[in-house]
């Protein structure tokens, strides 16, 4: 599944979810990175 997850105020990232974290983050891998932030909410 794909998913969007925000890290700081402009920088946004889409990749392969990963894992949901503890502290509610989610992450989601890009290629051989994984990358770690706050998921960004569906579209209607």
């Amino acid at each position: 599944m794909i998913r969007t997850i925000k890290q700081g105020a402009f920088i946004f990232i889409q990749g392969t979810f990963v894992r949901s974290l503890p502290n509610g983050k989610i992450s989601v891998r890009v290629g051989n990175k994984t990358y770690e932030g706050e998921p960004v909410s569906r579209a209607a």
